[in-house]
């Protein structure tokens, strides 16, 4: 640069033109919105939530221990924990392995996941199916 050059910088707003200035604080996020009425955006459910709910339940309704399904599985204890709780998000082997070692296979898994999914985006939405052949509401998931 030469020195008689001038010495001015163009600055770029990173808010539009007119918009209030933010006080610190945490950013923003959709759940929690701004100054005004407050409306509830409701949650998705995480595919590793559904998945692990689905695992520990059936889990349980077999009456096992972690212990034992992790052996078949043959994954750690603790990481199937994990899955359980909706922690991890595992592969499609280790979902296949922890689904085969309660009985199940990967496409039974996935399609109770899917049903579970479809299920809560009813509730969240207030309406039951409308038509007793709508059976996927718009949601395919292939194994």
């Amino acid at each position: 640069m030469s020195p008689d050059a001038p010495n001015d910088a163009r600055v770029v707003p990173l808010r539009p033109p007119g918009a209030p200035p933010r006080t610190g604080g945490a950013p923003r996020t959709p759940q929690q919105p701004g100054p005004g009425p407050r409306t509830a955006v409701p949650k998705e459910p995480l595919w590793r939530d559904l998945v692990g709910d689905i695992l520990r339940r059936e889990r349980l309704a077999q009456e096992r221990t972690l212990k034992d399904v992790a052996a078949a599985a043959r994954i750690s204890m603790p990481y199937l924990s994990e899955l359980e709780r909706g922690r991890k998000e595992a592969s499609s082997e280790v979902l296949a392995a922890a689904a085969r070692a309660l009985g199940l296979g990967l496409t039974e898994l996935l399609s109770l996941a899917q049903d579970e999914l479809a299920r809560q985006a009813r509730s969240r939405s207030g309406r039951g199916r409308t038509s007793p052949t709508a059976r996927h509401d718009g949601l395919c998931l292939v194994a």
